[in-house]
């Protein structure tokens, strides 16, 4: 049987990050793509022009579509920009028993601004969170997510993670790129595990689409029947290998995106 994902993101014009990413991630690791558009935004490698939201009806239109003719193996959920659309993917979500979801809460920039107003933070808190099979917060995320100052350790890390369980996700991948030294070290932690996720640091500027393309990695192994700490290992190797392959896919003037397709060209 195919393995089928659904991503319900934002879509980015530039194709580095987004939904585009995300098919692209799905298609390099040998799983059927589908997606429900929360946003459509005006970006490039240099950065972001403009978005427009999807009324929330019609995001949820997408996604009545997509499971009512495919069979949905893991959701990818990644920037949900007002609480409107967080609630109503949370209920059809919900309604259609989904599984094997997968939450990129995509509310901090890497400057450390804030993405999201406080009734869409609250309500990614509240509605969507206590579905995920996995949380995928970057340091700044888990810092806003915990509300705590960015985490400086892996002891840091972990004591922000299990604070995020609370809120009701079977487990946190807690990730480490935006920090500092040779190594860029994520944490996935649940209720009795801690699975430790090294990797070396790579020189690049071209690193858009990072965190987009590893929740969508995880949602690939999950649709393939993977485990999760499988999957989530599965996806930080693909990951690692992207940014590594990433200056061989030379386009834009800013901060390009990886090299989904490494593997193949």
């Amino acid at each position: 049987m195919t393995p089928i994902a659904l991503t319900i993101a934002g879509s980015d014009s530039g194709g580095g990050a987004g939904i585009q990413a995300d098919l692209k991630t799905f298609a390099a690791l040998g799983v059927y793509g589908t997606s429900a558009i929360a946003a459509l935004t005006a970006q490039n490698t240099k950065g972001v022009t403009g978005i427009h939201n999807v009324p929330p009806d019609f995001v949820v239109a997408q996604i009545d579509a997509v499971f009512g003719d495919f069979a949905v193996g893991a959701v990818k959920i990644g920037m949900l920009s007002t609480a409107p659309i967080i609630r109503a993917v949370a209920a059809a979500l919900e309604r259609h028993k989904a599984r094997n979801i997968v939450v990129d809460p995509v509310m901090v920039a890497t400057s450390g601004d804030r993405l999201l107003a406080a009734d869409a933070v609250d309500a990614l808190r509240k509605d969507l969170i206590p579905l995920a099979a996995v949380v995928t917060p970057n340091l700044h995320e888990a810092a806003a997510l915990s509300g705590a100052t960015l985490a400086r350790n892996e002891g840091e890390m972990e004591l922000q993670a299990r604070h995020i369980l609370t809120l009701g996700p079977r487990r946190v991948l807690v990730k480490g790129g935006h920090g500092d030294g040779p190594e860029a070290t994520d944490l996935l932690i649940g209720e009795w595990e801690i699975v430790r996720l090294p990797a070396q640091r790579i020189a690049t500027k071209n690193t858009h689409g990072t965190g987009c393309t590893l929740s969508s990695a995880i949602a690939a192994g999950l649709a393939k029947g993977e485990t999760l700490p499988d999957a989530v290992r599965g996806a930080k190797t693909y990951v690692t290998a992207a940014i590594a392959a990433a200056d061989r896919v030379p386009v834009g003037h800013g901060h390009g995106p990886l090299h989904h397709f490494h593997a193949y060209w």
